[in-house]
């Protein structure tokens, strides 16, 4: 395997540890792409896999900067993949956008609550769907 296959396979196996199992497999068909192999290669392969902090550590700074941009879409891709590490009791799932409304605006923390809102509701459609 070469030195581009190992960093691929290892940003595909952070990938899945950050957003859920198979969530690499969108990946695939774009990996002779400059820009999929940046992403994969160093964001998940170097960044997201860095011991320096936590993937939660990490996916808290995320939301953050999500939540700034307004992105309900993009706040339920974390909030998918946190559910399923189990990363937040629901208490703290609860606190995220009340705290962060005080610093993002109401706005940008109405977009976070809906896309926790989503994120809760697909995981556990999923649960019923697997069991």
């Amino acid at each position: 395997m070469s030195t581009n296959e190992d960093a691929w396979k290892q940003g595909c196996e952070t990938v899945d540890a950050v957003y859920g199992p198979g969530y690499s497999e969108m990946m695939q068909p774009y990996k002779d792409h400059r820009f999929n192999q940046e992403i994969v290669n160093n964001q998940f392969g170097n960044l997201w896999a860095d011991p320096a902090l936590t993937i939660r550590e990490k996916r808290l700074m995320v939301l953050g900067l999500t939540t700034m941009l307004g992105r309900p879409d993009l706040i339920e891709t974390q909030m998918t993949g946190a559910l399923l590490n189990d990363e937040f009791t629901p208490e703290q799932l609860e606190f995220i956008p009340h705290f962060l409304l005080f610093y993002a605006g109401a706005g940008n923390a109405s977009a976070l609550f809906r896309g926790i809102e989503a994120a809760k509701a697909k995981v556990q459609a999923a649960k019923k769907v697997d069991g």
